[in-house]
């Protein structure tokens, strides 16, 4: 029988080294991080609402269209996917539908974040968290739909170091283990010492957010599994070189095409797509003429 995507995250959980993660925003992002070898994506809000919207990360996707999206990518790829769920769109039960939903969609994670809604992205102004009691219940409400069958992997996310401290942010997230969450991040911490305070006093795998330009120090994935997390996300790297690339190629345009050097071969374009895949698959089905 062929593993859940779940399962198949559990086992790269349990793996030995750190998990470098490039974020996708769409299928078609998803495929080539497949394509290049990585074992785990993520679908990064920032850079999903950015393709699908042409607007910033400030909560303005709605639960169907992140689902929509999650969808899309989770049946392009085979690799494991974690979807960002950000507050959870409402109360424990909206939340509990949240998580279900993810699940349903295929991902294989889910993250849960402790912001006011509407969300904002964790390396901009403006972000503020709600109380303990209302960010305990969301974590809570997720591990219960995945324990009542969901069958998904809990992120549980804090951003209460902004404005709160980095003591109230671990408080947090060592709460959050305690409810049942899979992984804990915390977010945007601003030196390498927080970030080895992060790993050595939290339990269980931890990621890392490396958002380059970001609040967070660059360090490589060995400095990171050397302080202690399980995961080094990416979530702007595939988004910020697609961007540079085609302005580039824009602002060089005159009416008489692009220098060949700026662009992939039609070829690759094709095999990458997956035509190549299409047409092999489509000649089961085509019938010889008697």
């Amino acid at each position: 029988m062929k593993q859940t995507a779940p399962d198949r995250l559990r086992a790269l959980l349990a793996g030995e080294d750190i998990i470098t993660m490039p974020c996708c925003f769409d299928p078609l992002s998803a495929k080539l991080i497949e394509q290049e070898g990585f074992p785990l994506t993520f679908m990064s809000g920032f850079a999903a609402s950015a393709a699908r919207l042409g607007m910033p990360d400030t909560g303005l996707m709605s639960y169907g269209e992140v689902v929509d999206q999650g969808r899309n990518i989770c049946n392009a790829v085979d690799i494991p996917v974690i979807g960002d769920g950000d507050t959870g769109y409402g109360n424990a039960m909206n939340l509990r539908r949240t998580v279900q939903g993810f699940a349903q969609a295929g991902f294989a994670a889910v993250m849960i974040e402790d912001q006011v809604a509407p969300k904002r992205c964790g390396h901009t102004a403006g972000k503020a968290v709600v109380s303990r009691a209302e960010a305990f219940e969301r974590i809570a409400a997720a591990v219960a739909a995945r324990d009542e069958g969901a069958d998904i992997l809990i992120l549980a996310r804090t951003d209460a170091a902004h404005d709160l401290g980095l003591d109230e942010a671990l408080a947090r997230a060592q709460e959050f283990k305690r409810l049942g969450a899979d992984i804990l991040f915390v977010e945007a911490p601003r030196s390498k010492a927080e970030m080895a305070r992060i790993c050595a006093e939290l339990p269980g795998p931890k990621m890392a957010n490396i958002l380059e330009g970001g609040l967070t120090p660059q360090l490589s994935p060995d400095e990171l599994q050397a302080l202690g997390y399980k995961i080094a996300a990416y979530p702007t790297t595939l988004l910020a070189a697609a961007m540079l690339a085609m302005v580039g190629a824009l602002q060089e345009f005159n009416g008489q095409g692009v220098a060949p050097d700026r662009l992939m071969g039609f070829d690759e374009i094709k095999t990458r797509i997956g035509f190549d895949d299409y047409f092999a698959a489509e000649k089961r089905f085509i019938r010889q003429p008697d």
